[in-house]
C-alpha cells in the first residue's frame, strides 16, 4: 500500500477520492493529466487494493472509482473544511438522498437537506421501513427539485449515478450508491443505508459548520 502511494499523483487520486466517486475522465480534468499517465496511476492503486471500479446505472458507458472500504484507515484523514448546509441530491428524491441526510443529521452539527433532479410524489415505502428498522428518525418531507432547494454555500453531494451526470458540475462530491428503489425489497434499502451510512461516517468528521457570513 505506502509503496502504491508513494507518489504525488496518487495521493493526489485518494485525496479526491475520499470524498466520494469519480470517474477517469473526471480525476483527468481535476488533476490536468493525459489519460495514458492516469490509466497508469489508477492500475497501481487498483492492484494494491486501493482502488475499486463500478459501471454507472446511468451511463453504462461510465464507471466511477471508489476507495476500497477501510483500505486507508489508517492513514491520517484530511483537513477539516467548512460548509453551510450539506445538500444531498438523487433523481427522485425518495430514498437515498433523503436516507442520507436523516444519516448526517445524526453525524454532525452541519445541517442537511436533500433534493432530486426529477422529484417523486412522494418518499418510497421501502426508504420509510428502511430507517424505521435502523432507529432513523426520517423526515417525511415532499420530495423537491434541486432548483429549489439549493441554497449558496451548500456541500452538494449526488447519491445517485443518473443525478451525478446531470449536474456533476454542482457537485461537490459523488457517491455511487445503488437504487433499492427497482428491486424494492428490504435487502436492497438496507444496504443502500448501510452503504450511505458508512460515507456519512467518513466525511462528517472532515466538514465543519461554516460562519453564516462567509465560508472560511
Amino acid at each position: 500500500m505506502h509503496a502504491a502511494l508513494a507518489d504525488l499523483a496518487r495521493l493526489r487520486i485518494t485525496d479526491i477520492l475520499a470524498d466520494g466517486d469519480a470517474s477517469p475522465s473526471e480525476l483527468a480534468a481535476v488533476l490536468a493529466m493525459p489519460s495514458n499517465l492516469l490509466a497508469h496511476h489508477l492500475r497501481v492503486l487498483e492492484d494494491a487494493g486501493l482502488v475499486l471500479r463500478r459501471r454507472s446505472e446511468g451511463d453504462r458507458r461510465r464507471t466511477y472509482l471508489r476507495l476500497v472500504a477501510g483500505a486507508l484507515d489508517t492513514l491520517g484523514g484530511s483537513p477539516a473544511r467548512a460548509a453551510r448546509r450539506v445538500l444531498f441530491v438523487c433523481t427522485a428524491n425518495s430514498a437515498r438522498s433523503p436516507l442520507a441526510a436523516a444519516l448526517w443529521r445524526q453525524a454532525s452539527q452541519v445541517p442537511a437537506a436533500s433534493a432530486g433532479t426529477h422529484p417523486a410524489d412522494a418518499i418510497d415505502p421501502g426508504a420509510i421501513a428502511a430507517a424505521r428498522r435502523r432507529g432513523l428518525p426520517l423526515r417525511r418531507l415532499r420530495p423537491r427539485p434541486v432548483s429549489e432547494v439549493q441554497q449558496d454555500g451548500d456541500f452538494v453531494i449526488t447519491v445517485c449515478d443518473l443525478a451525478h451526470e446531470e449536474i456533476g458540475e454542482l457537485a461537490a462530491a459523488h457517491w455511487s450508491v445503488p437504487d433499492p428503489v427497482p428491486a424494492g425489497d428490504d435487502a436492497s434499502f438496507d444496504a443502500a443505508l448501510n452503504e450511505l451510512a458508512r460515507r456519512v461516517g467518513l466525511l462528517a468528521p472532515r466538514l465543519r459548520a461554516a460562519a453564516r457570513s462567509g465560508l472560511n
